[in-house]
């Protein structure tokens, strides 16, 4: 609903107080980097999948977004580095890797708006970690709005909305929910334990 993929059928959505509605989807849709569930690449290269997001993007944007999507090891094991060939769909990439990417070409937007649609349940634990670590220290200006379903990857928000069955279950930060949702806490304590969670 934020990208206007579909419209609010009650309510409103405000970005800077302004309703959605009343702005061009093209205009709305320049303010957001979008990674959506499954990582989407273009056949081309690592840099022209990059320039995708900005075509007048300089060498540091993609080499800062490279770094805090935690894709510069893979891309610099690579001979070609960030000439290496993608093909349509990532097919000869790995599921992380291309998420990894695909994020690196959200970050190229430098938006004030991302959505990460689940966008690093492809990622192991360490990744993801180092990876939302990055993410707080170089999108401070920006709203990032994380769908996930692995408690790790959202405890540290600043608002968690928890969905049970398409109805919010749950709005709070993690120690509220974990006192007050058991739906949430439910979900936690499958899997992380007590210390991990902080309970």
């Amino acid at each position: 609903m934020i990208p206007r993929f579909y419209d609010v059928s009650e309510g409103q959505i405000l970005v800077d107080g302004i309703d959605i509605r009343d702005v061009s989807r093209h205009d709305l849709r320049d303010k957001i980097g979008y990674v959506p569930q499954k990582g989407i690449l273009f056949s081309g290269t690592v840099e022209s999948n990059l320039y995708y997001a900005d075509k007048n993007a300089e060498e540091e944007t993609l080499k800062a977004a490279i770094d805090i999507a935690q894709a510069a090891e893979f891309i610099n094991t690579k001979p070609e580095g960030y000439k290496t060939e993608i093909s349509q769909g990532g097919t000869n990439v790995s599921g992380g890797q291309k998420q990894r990417l695909s994020i690196a070409r959200a970050l190229v937007k430098k938006a004030p708006i991302y959505i990460f649609d689940d966008s690093f349940s492809a990622l192991d634990f360490k990744t993801d970690a180092a990876l939302r670590q990055a993410l707080k220290a170089e999108t401070g200006n920006s709203t990032l709005l994380i769908v996930a379903q692995r408690i790790s990857t959202i405890m540290q928000a600043e608002q968690i909305i928890v969905l049970d069955e398409g109805r919010v279950a749950g709005i709070g930060k993690h120690k509220e929910l974990m006192e007050n949702c058991e739906v949430y806490k439910e979900i936690a304590l499958s899997q992380l334990s007590k210390e991990e969670l902080g309970a």
